[in-house]
């Protein structure tokens, strides 16, 4: 598994070859810094923990200073691993995104999906409601309905689609193509949406 870690700048639109419009999400990925290196010897298994974004370091624990200055690097904002990763690199090396990724590429998009607060049955599950508002009815054009039986099972089954949280959860979207890379900006083109809101970090995996 290979990737790198970027972050949401937006959505931009290009054209392509034969004049049709491709809408793009556009992520900023600056060069990761290896700040761990782990071996299948001393760890059981091969992966490459990549650190992106500089925090502050008063707002950086004791633990994680001293965890980035092995590295030789200055604290990170996010920190992930990437099991058994192909390139060769050292504690403290960068990896640039032309080392990664090339025009074309089938890429996946790891981010936390915009949270949208406490949704009803209609904008969380799509439910269409009960009907219409006839026939005796009240205020029950946006509610779930039933949601249980009566004197057996007396209770309510779990998984049944209910009003709740939505949003705010790790989403990976596949299959996306990597339409344009602008090496000189850190920046990669990608069609289509991408998990999260302007500013959050995703993952880019290939």
């Amino acid at each position: 598994m290979n990737g790198l870690i970027g972050k949401k700048i937006g959505m931009t639109s290009i054209f392509d070859a034969a004049g049709k419009n491709i809408a793009c999400t556009v992520i900023e990925a600056q060069p990761n810094i290896v700040t761990q290196v782990k071996t299948n010897e001393t760890d059981g298994y091969d992966a490459l923990q990549l650190g992106y974004g500089d925090a502050k370091p008063k707002n950086t624990s004791k633990a994680l200073l001293g965890h980035f200055e092995r590295a030789n690097t200055t604290p990170k904002q996010k920190a992930v691993e990437f099991r058994s990763h192909s390139l060769d690199k050292k504690l403290g090396e960068q990896i640039n995104i032309t080392e990664m990724f090339s025009e074309g590429d089938k890429v996946s998009a790891i981010g936390t999906s915009k949270g949208k607060g406490f949704m009803g049955v209609v904008k969380r599950h799509n439910f269409s409601g009960v009907g219409q508002a006839t026939h005796g009815q009240h205020n029950r054009l946006r509610a779930p309905g039933s949601v249980g039986a009566s004197a057996w099972p007396s209770r309510v089954f779990k998984g049944v689609r209910m009003a709740g949280r939505m949003g705010n959860e790790r989403v990976k979207t596949k299959n996306l193509k990597i339409v344009k890379l602008l090496p000189e900006m850190n920046l990669i083109l990608i069609q289509g949406s991408v998990p999260g809101h302007k500013g959050s970090f995703v993952i880019i995996e290939k």
